[in-house]
């Protein structure tokens, strides 16, 4: 892929961390008057509304029927496991844990983009993940918690994530991203409800958490659409070691709204994700071939 293919993709892998973590900003008010399994559910609710209108007003409601398309299908259930995993670890394991296991997931990208794609990674993609995945955990300060056995289910978040993100250049190259974000969606929503059902039960929902769920919705919306988009115009070599900005976002989110300020550790893992970040960026300049500005027809 080329140079600008490269960075459309880097940029779609940005806002589609910023996304996901104005998504978890809201849910974690939600957190605060329902069970977490159920707010996935108000806001797979939200999420749904918002999606299908936009379907409605981009006339894409016909192409609906093309996740029903095999690789399609299993990245959507990729997407379900990582989320299902992550919430019943979460229910053992404290989130600054599970959340630094998780880290681990641009490594399986990279893994996966040379055994399925035959991409070259090099050892100085290697390096900067690498480095990148100590700033992340810099950030994220996980306890002795990481050792117990639930915290295996970060692992397994962090293989289906991957996985999910492989298979995305495996989906038919007519399939509108809003559409994969739909299907998405609708699956964690059902799988979300059968779990709140099993292991929860249902609380009553102020109207505030109705309100939250509503920018909830909103945003994980535009963060299926802006991870799928990603990878379908990138290299997974040039978009894994921005997975780390959304641990970046998460900081800062959780500083300015939630008063958790960060440590001096904390910070310097932050300066090494941008470091690293541009690294990339400038070693893709250097290393992919720039030709003229490509369309942007079909995204």
């Amino acid at each position: 892929m080329t140079h600008s293919s490269n960075v459309r993709g880097i940029i779609y892998m940005v806002l589609a961390g910023l996304s996901f973590v104005s998504c978890d900003s809201f849910l974690k008010l939600m957190l605060a008057d329902v069970p977490p399994l159920q707010s996935l559910v108000l806001r797979g609710v939200s999420a749904t509304v918002w999606c299908f209108a936009l379907l409605v007003v981009m006339r894409q409601l016909k192409d609906l029927p093309k996740l029903l398309e095999f690789w399609t299908f299993m990245r959507t259930l990729a997407e379900v496991v990582a989320v299902s995993a992550f919430i019943l670890g979460l229910a053992k394991v404290p989130l600054a844990d599970i959340t630094a296991i998780y880290q681990v997931a641009p490594l399986f990208v990279l893994a996966g983009a040379s055994l399925m794609w035959g991409e070259h990674v090099g050892p100085v993609r290697w390096v900067l993940i690498g480095l990148g995945l100590a700033g992340a955990l810099l950030v994220a300060q996980p306890g002795s918690a990481s050792a117990s056995p639930y915290a295996l289910l970060g692992f397994v978040t962090a293989v289906a994530a991957a996985l999910r993100d492989l298979l995305s250049r495996k989906a038919p190259a007519d399939i509108p991203g809003f559409v994969v974000a739909f299907g998405v969606i609708i699956a964690v929503m059902v799988a979300s409800f059968v779990n709140n059902q099993l292991f929860e039960g249902w609380a009553p929902v102020p109207a505030r958490t109705w309100a939250y769920s509503i920018g909830s919705g909103f945003f994980v919306m535009l963060g299926h659409y802006f991870v799928f988009s990603s990878f379908r115009h990138a290299t997974a070599r040039a978009v894994a070691p921005f997975y780390y900005c959304s641990t970046l976002a998460a900081a800062v989110y959780g500083a300015v709204f939630f008063g958790e300020w960060l440590n001096t550790l904390a910070v310097a893992g932050m300066v090494l994700i941008i470091a690293c970040g541009l690294g990339v960026l400038a070693f893709e300049r250097k290393n992919s071939p720039i030709r003229g500005p490509e369309s942007f027809e079909g995204l």
